[in-house]
């Protein structure tokens, strides 16, 4: 994160710690991960699930929440954003963002860590899983979480501003399931392999963040599309 740019509190940090030993540690509810993942649940996991978060706080996230004027204003300073952390949480506060088929809290759990001003949902029709998470949530004190346990076509979720995935189903899939809970002016954010979504390379509706990951040879990707 460091190397990003992006500093955590010793307090953030232990949250996280806490969340990966619950995922590795908890037996009641099943095989949550596999016992070679098992071995790189920070490196693997927190990491790939704390990109958007990188995304968000160094990259393009605080034009993406600018009003029309505030973008203005920014195009006036070579089009580089704000990267004040205050200002940033201002922007964020009451945001609502859902995580589509959540699994076992990667990456909605570290994202609703690291951005506590922020309204997350895990979405996740598996019972297992919704079972899991709760618990999870509760162990964690995570007040600015709420599991749904229903499929997002029939969640009731809508009019949000960012919903995100990960290695759901294609991104042609994904973002024809998430859309129609977008908001006008929200963002999709999914997280593939990058040999996955080349094609989409060329498309102006989309951006794709490439990022590597510690021990992991192959190269990944964010890939957001806001919903104008």
């Amino acid at each position: 994160m460091s190397e990003k740019g992006v500093q955590l509190s010793a307090e953030t940090l232990g949250r996280l710690y806490d969340f990966a030993d619950l995922v590795v540690e908890t037996k009641q509810f099943g095989n949550l991960i596999s016992p070679k993942d098992s071995e790189k649940i920070l490196s693997r996991h927190i990491a790939d699930s704390l990109i958007p978060y990188i995304y968000i706080r160094r990259e393009n996230g605080p034009a993406v929440l600018q009003t029309k004027d505030e973008r203005e204003k920014s195009s006036s300073n070579n089009g580089l954003p704000s990267n004040n952390l205050s200002s940033l949480v201002s922007r964020l506060s009451s945001k609502r963002w859902a995580d589509m088929g959540a699994g076992a809290g990667c990456p909605v759990f570290p994202l609703a860590i690291v951005m506590p001003e922020i309204q997350f949902y895990a979405v996740e029709p598996r019972n297992m899983r919704v079972q899991f998470m709760n618990f999870a949530k509760e162990k964690l004190h995570l007040s600015n979480l709420t599991v749904v346990g229903k499929r997002f076509e029939t969640s009731g979720l809508s009019d949000l501003d960012f919903i995100s995935c990960r290695a759901l189903s294609t991104f042609e899939n994904d973002w024809e399931r998430a859309q129609p809970g977008l908001k006008k002016g929200g963002m999709f954010l999914t997280l593939k392999s990058f040999n996955n979504i080349v094609h989409l390379e060329n498309d102006p509706a989309v951006h794709i963040y490439k990022y590597a990951l510690p021990q992991e040879e192959q190269v990944y990707a964010l890939v957001t599309r806001g919903n104008e």
